[in-house]
């Protein structure tokens, strides 16, 4: 059975999306043993110099990086990274199983992103779209698309 990590700077705050995000892991159950690990954000001041975001970039580079392994499948979340139908995004983590890797770490990085040290030791960069969303709404989508995933790969009535 896959462990699968969600990986996120930040508590979510809207009370809808905790439910949303509650259901999907409830649903989860059934396929993988799902956890998400909240990361506290950097402080940063109301208007960071871009050093200011280097050096918290750097912080939550060190914070993810104490989850990682490399035994596991990283998912670096960001803008530049491929599209994936959900389709395709479900015969992926079949390879993945295939390949002998049992754990997957999706990551999903602050209001600036994830840091290029955190993107270039991921195995892949997945974008949820070219469109931009709040963190805390991407949360949900990645969420629902894993079980969404899950659900295609076990032929469940779910992705009909």
């Amino acid at each position: 059975m896959f462990s699968v990590n969600l990986l996120v700077l930040g508590k979510l705050k809207e009370k809808y999306l905790s439910m949303a995000v509650d259901e999907y892991t409830k649903r989860l159950a059934a396929f993988c043993k799902f956890r998400i690990v909240e990361i506290p954000e950097y402080r940063l001041t109301e208007n960071p110099s871009q050093k200011e975001i280097e050096i918290a970039l750097q912080y939550e580079c060190r914070q993810i990086g104490a989850y990682l392994s490399k035994s596991s499948y990283n998912y670096a979340m960001c803008i530049e990274g491929k599209q994936l139908s959900s389709e395709e995004f479900a015969k992926s983590l079949i390879d993945i199983s295939n390949s002998g890797k049992s754990t997957l770490n999706f990551i999903i990085g602050s209001s600036f992103g994830l840091s290029d040290e955190i993107k270039n030791i991921s195995d892949f960069k997945l974008s949820i779209s070219k469109m931009t969303f709040p963190h805390q709404l991407a949360r949900v989508m990645l969420i629902e698309q894993i079980y969404r995933a899950f659900s295609i790969n076990n032929n469940s009535k779910y992705h009909k």
